[in-house]
């Protein structure tokens, strides 16, 4: 995977600089000529032509019509002087060459030029429709947050401004319920803006992972912890598993992985669901599983659950449906994956990968 991106971003760095085109064009006709003119006596100056023409039409799909032009020329007149008799000059012997190399040269220029044109074309459709796929997801955002910040931002200043003038009158009950109602609303509003953070740090390639020693028990401890507020008509089951060794990996993200799975499972299960986690190891790998007993996904709805912004119809309101696909960011920052399924006995499971080097902690204490 890492080679194949590697040669798409060397791709990208041709196509943006001229120079190297025409030195990676005439290097790869010079290369195909001599290799043919090695094997003159294998092959006729005829099949020449054909393999010529086609490498001229696969560098026509990467680069820039001027370079293709001029290499298209250089192929030509290099068939013609090396390769067309009498060989070594620039004289065609038959009318029949003539005609022969007058047609190389016209279909070389056509097929340079058309195949350019096409690529440049079905590159602005392809703009467009980014264009429009961006468009489309910023309205998405726009119509989640029109709800999502403002409702908490609404309740705390109701709740201040109810505080603010009747403080004398409210009793320290209804003093404590509005209270309440700042305090959740504040973790709210926090939530989604580290979510809007999280997304865009995933959009601009900005991670770096902070890597260190962590206990996986320890880490589901505090998520489990943070989510308290959340759980009350839920129960989160987990028991610590003292033979898991240390794992090195970014453990603020391994939080706000399992974090964002598990309180996506408390808010859209059915009040006293079971949420249970396990987490196991095998060789370098760590693997989590987070499983619920609630109604699960529809199956022609799973494959969408990552996506950017996507909600299933008719849920409970509440987030931004950007939760799992932070979740699956943040494991993919990890070279790790994340998957989901439903259960048979009802309910779904996710079930986390994360890739990592293992020590065990007698062995980090006497590092």
């Amino acid at each position: 995977m890492k080679k194949i991106l590697f040669s798409m971003d060397v791709l990208e760095k041709v196509r943006k600089n001229s120079k190297q085109q025409y030195l990676l064009g005439f290097g790869l006709i010079f290369i195909i000529s001599l290799s043919c003119y090695l094997s003159i006596d294998l092959i006729n100056y005829h099949s020449v032509a054909l393999i010529l023409l086609l490498a001229v039409s696969l560098l026509a799909m990467l680069f820039e019509v001027l370079p293709i032009m001029l290499i298209a020329i250089g192929s030509a007149l290099i068939w013609n002087f090396f390769f067309i008799p009498p060989r070594h000059t620039f004289h065609v012997g038959t009318p029949e060459d003539v005609l022969l190399f007058s047609m190389y040269f016209v279909i070389a220029l056509m097929n340079a030029f058309f195949t350019t044109r096409i690529r440049n074309a079905e590159s602005k459709v392809r703009d467009k429709e980014e264009r429009e796929k961006t468009i489309k997801l910023y309205n998405t955002l726009l119509n989640s947050l029109s709800h999502e910040l403002r409702t908490p931002i609404s309740t705390i200043v109701g709740a201040i401004d109810t505080l603010k003038e009747n403080s004398v009158k409210l009793s320290e009950e209804n003093k404590m319920e509005l209270y309440s109602e700042i305090d959740i609303a504040g973790h709210r509003l926090n939530r989604q803006v580290g979510n809007l953070l999280s997304m865009s740090r995933l959009e601009s390639d900005f991670i770096q992972l902070q890597v260190d020693w962590y206990d996986m028990n320890e880490l589901i401890h505090n998520v489990i912890q943070n989510n308290q507020d959340g759980c009350s008509n839920h129960t989160i089951i987990y028991e610590s598993n003292d033979q898991l060794p240390l794992f090195k990996m970014d453990g603020a993200l391994i939080e706000q992985i399992l974090h964002n799975i598990i309180h996506n499972a408390l808010q859209y299960t059915p009040p006293g669901s079971i949420i249970e986690i396990g987490v196991d190891h095998e060789e370098s790998l760590c693997k989590i599983e987070i499983a619920d007993n609630g109604k699960g996904f529809p199956e022609d709805k799973i494959n969408a659950v990552f996506d950017k912004f996507y909600r299933l119809p008719n849920t409970a309101t509440g987030g931004t449906g950007l939760g799992l696909s932070i979740a699956k960011g943040f494991a993919q920052a990890h070279n790790g994956s994340i998957k989901v399924e439903n259960r048979l006995t009802g309910g779904a499971k996710f079930t986390v990968i994360i890739p990592a080097e293992t020590t065990y902690l007698n062995t980090y204490e006497n590092e």
